[in-house]
């Protein structure tokens, strides 16, 4: 299995290794297969995929041998090649929308001064 690379490096958290797909589970600090991910572990993905710098191996239908696998394993690894080409773009989009909720908020709350 493989080790994740620490220090400053890119983290591994979608890996390929004989024959099946795995995920890097946070919560236990170990590989997990593939098809026992959960929302949790998926919203704490995104959420690294997002704050840090996230690696994946290459999704290759001929490395996966599980179908189940391979499906699970594409899906995720589309998305979230998908999402980190455009990941300087969704964060300012993020920005954007709550520096708006900021302001349209922020001018409803009466002043201290009231």
């Amino acid at each position: 299995m493989m080790h994740i690379k620490k220090g400053g490096n890119p983290m591994k958290y979608l890996s390929i290794d004989n024959g099946k797909g795995y995920y890097y589970c946070l919560k236990e600090g170990k590989w997990i297969e593939i098809d026992k991910i959960g929302k949790d572990d998926l919203m704490i993905l995104l959420d690294n995929l997002i704050d840090t710098e996230f690696e994946m191996d290459e999704y290759q239908t001929e490395k996966l041998g599980n179908t189940a696998h391979q499906v699970i394993y594409r899906n995720l690894f589309n998305k979230f090649s998908d999402l980190l080409k455009n990941k300087r773009r969704f964060k300012d989009d993020c920005a954007q929308l709550y520096k708006s909720a900021i302001e349209k908020y922020s001018k409803e709350l009466p002043s201290e001064n009231s």
